[in-house]
């Protein structure tokens, strides 16, 4: 299996975030930041859970050292390990404890993305999967105090789920596949 180049991985995650995520406004939220260049794209060089985890630690630390002007959030992207989504899910609940352990409840938020993304009782070919699905293995580290501004902006966040879902099966698979938002390498 060829494996893709760090600049490869950042361009495909980038266009997935303005194609999908912005372009189909599933998250509200993401064009600001985005404009702003103040998304951090981080490509993990890790082979095994291990030195995802410290990858993980060092973005953390980078995020909570740097002013949000600068970098409001960080898409931590993992395309050389996890690639089978039952696997993925099982690293973002280590991913959790490590915010635990680290005492970031509240102040970091996890996020995750995956190329086979699957909602827990829906088939793998839902097209309602593909809100979450994305080129590579995706942690997506998010400020407490961005969410909740943004929550400010747009009080009803609650329907962001729904209304996504419902982009989401009007836009169909065919849809989705035409907005060209996979791994290009």
């Amino acid at each position: 299996m060829h494996e893709p180049a760090a600049g490869s991985v950042v361009r495909d995650t980038r266009n997935w975030l303005e194609r999908a995520v912005i372009g189909l406004n599933l998250c509200p939220f993401a064009k600001a930041v985005h404009v702003k260049e103040q998304v951090h794209y981080a490509v993990s060089t890790a082979r095994d859970t291990g030195e995802l985890l410290g990858d993980l630690g060092a973005e953390l630390d980078a995020l909570l050292a740097t002013d949000p002007s600068v970098r409001e959030t960080t898409l931590l992207i993992a395309p050389y390990m996890l690639h089978d989504f039952l696997d993925f899910n099982d690293f973002v609940g280590s991913a959790e404890r490590l915010l635990r352990k680290r005492r970031l409840d509240g102040e970091i938020q996890l996020a995750s993305f995956h190329p086979h993304y699957q909602f827990a009782g829906t088939q793998a070919d839902d097209v309602t999967n593909f809100t979450n699905r994305s080129p590579y293995p995706v942690l997506h580290l998010l400020r407490e105090t961005s969410i909740d501004r943004a929550v400010e902006a747009f009080p009803d966040a609650a329907s962001i789920y729904d209304t996504n879902m419902q982009t989401m099966k009007k836009l169909g698979a065919d849809g989705w596949a035409a907005l060209d938002v996979g791994p290009h390498e």
